[in-house]
């Protein structure tokens, strides 16, 4: 079975992207815009990883995976941060908020596929397809 990944991410290009790098490398991907979207499609789908943007409008990714990870419902769910702003310090922020990983923006499409499979086996023990 296809791993299932939800994508939260404001930037409409970066989306895309992301989530159709993964559907062509096998996955099954759910998008959302915001924090708001994203607890919407968490009613629906509980998915294997979430990749989470962390500046977003509203509520910011590190603040809804404190949210999702206070949930009993998603603390199992791997939350791998997405963020542009590598700055010295965000991985830790990421690991605090309850993120599993990081991942920096710009994607390196060539290796995203990979990179998220990774990170989806060694935060779940499993072996996605």
């Amino acid at each position: 079975m296809s791993p299932k990944v939800l994508i939260v991410d404001d930037n409409t290009i970066n989306l895309k992207l992301a989530s159709d790098v993964l559907t062509n490398e096998g996955f099954v991907v759910e998008r959302a815009q915001d924090a708001e979207q994203a607890k919407l499609v968490l009613e629906r789908l509980l998915p294997d990883l979430i990749l989470m943007d962390i500046a977003m409008p509203g509520m910011d990714g590190l603040t809804l995976t404190r949210v999702l990870k206070s949930d009993p419902r998603f603390t199992r769910i791997p939350v791998i941060a997405l963020t542009a702003s590598a700055m010295k310090g965000d991985d830790q922020r990421a690991l605090a908020a309850g993120c599993a990983g990081y991942i920096a923006k710009p994607i390196d499409t060539r290796r995203f596929g990979a990179q998220v499979r990774a990170m989806l086996r060694a935060a779940t023990g499993g072996d996605p397809t």
